[in-house]
């Protein structure tokens, strides 16, 4: 499979970019179903995104410290 950007091609497949893409497509998929929308909404202003942004960071925090106390145990 080449896959074509406005920089150019991949030539090569790359398997771990193909799985990674194809996770992002079934994320983006499941946020249209539950919220209706996709990221091309302009009803969200730049501190709107700046919100989820650090919702996003903050949750990561989380998961992150609860697999490090996972592998302390």
């Amino acid at each position: 499979m080449n896959i074509t950007h406005d920089n150019g091609t991949i030539q090569q497949e790359d398997t771990i970019l193909l799985a990674v893409m194809a996770k992002y497509y079934e994320r983006s998929k499941r946020g249209q179903a539950k919220y209706g929308t996709n990221l091309d909404r302009t009803d969200v202003d730049l501190l709107g995104w700046l919100d989820h942004l650090q919702e996003e960071l903050m949750d990561a925090t989380l998961y992150i410290e609860k697999l490090k106390k996972d592998l302390a145990e």
